[in-house]
């Protein structure tokens, strides 16, 4: 896969370095051989804003030839994008290229046009302004990614990495992902649909107090019958307290986060064991394996037995 990641005068290095190291680490480390990441301008000089003067990046002919086109920020002015640039965005869109607009980076693909009447998420120090110039976008300031398949956006700073990531997870899968990371030395997964920024940091399972034990409980526990209402009774708190606190904690309600962490547990179990489907299903805590397959199209585009094919690494189950 061909990604070409655009720069501008005046970007930070750390917007830039995050989709840069990520996505060359992946071929660095081995998992696909076949990534090639490259950085180019639309711009005859860039200086980032750290005042570190960057040559030899190529031009807008890199963004023609690339499978992925990434924003990583744009200008603080939030300025249009110039010919090249919007030139670029409506070349990728036409040939069937991903997009991805990180930050900032989500103001120039929302100007194109492609986001118009669909979601979109950015820094949420822009997200009013981001209505206010597209009036056809619908932001959503509280994800920290959203992905059409097609165009991807994402909230501002770290949530960049969990963005990248999301990707490298849906080319390669969760065990070429958990890889990656571990080498980073970052969390593998953050749903996308959870809070840009939490009252308090997400406790370890085995963190302090009714909460952690209840979470560590719940993990164990995914292939039973578990609902928020048993997850409240097991931290002996209220629904409606449970779900608040959980939520400050999580940045994601009780429901969706147990689904998450479900579709998790079956993502692994496709790709390291040879289990029937309706295991799989059970094991995962899904009441049926037609209710399995319905939740897990919805959140990644594929059925189950899609998946396993394309990123099962034959595990014995």
């Amino acid at each position: 896969m061909k990604i070409a990641i655009h720069a501008f005068d005046g970007i930070s290095l750390f917007h830039l370095s995050v989709p840069t190291t990520v996505f060359a680490e992946v071929r660095r480390l081995g998992l696909d051989t076949s990534w090639e990441t490259t950085v180019w301008s639309a711009e005859p000089r860039v200086t980032t804003a750290e005042g570190i003067a960057l040559d030899d990046l190529r031009g807008p002919e890199a963004a023609l030839e690339a499978d992925l086109l990434v924003f990583p920020s744009w200008h603080a002015d939030l300025r249009p994008a110039n010919d090249d640039v919007a030139s670029a965005i409506a070349d990728a869109a036409r040939r069937g290229a991903r997009l991805a607009g990180l930050c900032l980076g989500a103001f120039p693909l929302a100007g194109s046009g492609l986001l118009d009447g669909r979601s979109v998420v950015t820094h949420w120090g822009a997200a009013d302004e981001m209505p206010t110039k597209y009036p056809s976008v619908l932001v959503n300031a509280d994800s920290i990614y959203i992905d059409h398949g097609d165009v991807l956006t994402s909230a501002g700073t770290a949530s960049a990495i969990d963005a990248c990531l999301h990707i490298v997870r849906r080319e390669l899968g969760s065990e070429a992902t958990a890889t990656l990371a571990r080498y980073l030395v970052v969390a593998p997964h953050r749903d996308g649909g959870q809070a840009q920024y939490i009252t308090r940091p997400m406790p370890e399972p085995d963190g302090v107090g009714q909460l952690g034990s209840t979470i560590e409980w719940t993990l164990t526990n995914l292939d039973q019958r578990i609902s928020v209402d048993t997850m409240a009774a097991h931290a002996q708190m209220s629904k409606r307290n449970f779900t608040r606190r959980f939520t400050e904690v999580t940045g994601s309600s009780p429901a969706r986060w147990l689904m998450t962490r479900r579709l998790d547990e079956s993502r692994r179990l496709l790709e390291r064991t040879t289990l029937p489907i309706d295991t799989i299903a059970t094991r995962s805590g899904f009441g049926s394996v037609v209710t399995f397959r319905q939740r897990f199209g919805d959140a990644y585009g594929t059925t189950p037995t899609s998946y396993r094919r394309r990123f099962a690494v034959h595990a014995a189950g």
